[in-house]
């Protein structure tokens, strides 16, 4: 009988209740894997279910906390891994033929921070093959699902990350992002994901996208167990050549504290250009909520970003090609032919193109700075639609057809760019119930205050129980 009390239980109170031994990371474990088992084959979050390891790693970690050791928030908790982070005797897949049978002989810099802060890896998640996309519906094993309605896409490309967060089949995951792949999926499902700034939290054994655009990061269920994991990744990694020197730091330090007299940013274009109704309807919501809690909210102006879309995907298509080439060359057979198609047209970026995009990569990153002298954040929707159907490629959104593709990473692209930390937030549903998210955008290495705005909206606003999707996922 799997006990729905416990796993709706955030990362915060279940660690709680482990290291005063009232739950046994054993018992959460088992509890885990009925659950994966009877669940997991309708919505295809796990590719490969860690069996073995999660109970050997779950007895450890009862009998450390036993002796008295334990090592922090993590130390007994489930935790997933988008099936790009290398996973040393672990199947990982990169959601391709190419790799369906890879296991790995090391473990990349995020694995190895997990085990050391004792948190059990109790599996690999599904991702659009090779994260080459955003809607999470290409892969070898299958679409990934949306709990809240499985005909419709879960987003991605972390896709297996958002959708076994959402339906109570891990604690917290880890997704990657190169245009938005965290917070895609993470609004999608109704999730926390944080993009922290570049090169935060190290990329080392994280088969690569876009070498200038990759980003790791976490997607939990609330912003406190959001800031829990970031403190346990983030850190200079030597073996990681895009890795950032920067202070240790608790990024939950300012959950808690009011954001009365504090400045948000609405930008008055792009952000908020060609949204669907539902979506414009909850961020109005959203920015009036924070107005009731003493925050201003002022319009800004970026004119930049109608420039980033296209360097965001001259950078990308580059950088793709030259990871994929070999592969292109030896089996492109093997790939997805979507996935095929969009790395042959990456064949077509030209070395100028390559230039253009960095310049315009520069001033878009001294536009932002501009802009937070004056605020101290930005607040914008994470996605302009609404979670799409399985295999659906083209939308309308006001009278407009638009490629799915291109609506689901045209807001989020822009931080990948630039390298600026962004959080996605659950911010209410539409009228059929799917989520909607609402994005957080601040200067780097600021991810502490785009918590506490974070957490200060949650509280206000009230986080759904998991209740429903535990019952009827």
């Amino acid at each position: 009988m799997i006990n729905s009390d416990i796993l709706q239980l955030d990362i915060y109170n279940l660690s709680c209740k482990i290291r005063n031994k009232e739950i046994s990371p054993v018992e959460i474990v088992k509890q885990l894997l009925k659950r994966i088992e009877e669940i997991n084959p309708s919505i295809q979050a796990f590719i490969t279910v860690a069996s073995e390891e999660a109970i050997a790693s779950a007895k450890k970690a009862e009998t450390e906390i036993g002796r008295g050791e334990w090592k922090g928030y993590l130390h007994g908790v489930p935790i997933g891994l988008k099936d790009l982070i290398y996973t040393k005797g672990i199947r990982t897949t990169m959601g391709s033929k190419i790799y369906h049978h890879f296991v790995p002989d090391f473990d990349a810099t995020v694995v190895q921070k997990l085990k050391n802060a004792g948190a059990i890896l109790i599996g690999k998640l599904n991702t659009h093959e090779f994260a080459y996309g955003p809607t999470g519906d290409v892969s070898f094993f299958g679409p990934a699902r949306n709990p809240y309605n499985t005909n419709h896409m879960s987003g991605g490309s972390s896709s297996g990350s958002g959708v076994a967060v959402a339906s109570a089949l891990c604690f917290g995951a880890l997704g990657t992002d190169t245009g938005g792949s965290i917070r895609i999926p993470s609004s999608a499902c109704g999730i926390v994901g944080m993009k922290p700034t570049f090169g935060r939290v190290s990329k080392h054994g994280v088969y690569p996208l876009g070498y200038t655009l990759d980003h790791v990061g976490p997607m939990t269920r609330t912003i406190k167990d959001n800031a829990l994991l970031l403190n346990v990744l983030a850190g200079y990694d030597p073996q990681d050549p895009y890795s950032r020197k920067s202070e240790n730091e608790d990024f939950s330090r300012y959950i808690g504290d009011s954001v009365k007299g504090r400045v948000i940013g609405v930008p008055s274009s792009f952000y908020f250009d060609c949204l669907e109704d539902e979506v414009r309807e909850r961020m109005k919501e959203a920015v009036a909520m924070f107005q009731e809690m003493g925050a201003q909210c002022k319009p800004v102006d970026i004119p930049i970003l109608s420039r980033t879309s296209w360097a965001q995907l001259k950078t990308l298509q580059s950088e793709a090609y030259d990871v994929h080439e070999e592969h292109l060359k030896q089996e492109s057979g093997n790939f997805h032919p979507e996935v095929l198609e969009r790395l042959r047209l990456s064949a077509e970026a030209k070395g100028h193109e390559y230039v253009q995009a960095q310049t315009i990569r520069r001033q878009a990153l001294e536009s932002f700075e501009k802009i937070f002298e004056h605020v101290d954040v930005l607040v914008t929707p994470t996605l302009p639609i609404l979670p799409p159907k399985i295999g659906q490629r083209e939308i309308k959104i006001q009278g407009q057809t638009e490629q799915v593709r291109a609506a689901l990473l045209r807001l989020t692209g822009p931080t990948n760019l630039t390298g600026l930390p962004s959080l996605s937030v659950p911010c209410g549903f539409s009228a059929t119930g799917l989520p909607i998210g609402m994005q957080l955008i601040s200067r780097p290495l600021n991810e502490a205050i785009l918590y506490q705005f974070g957490a200060a909206f949650e509280d206000e606003a009230g986080i759904p129980s998991l209740k429903w999707k535990i019952e009827t996922a």
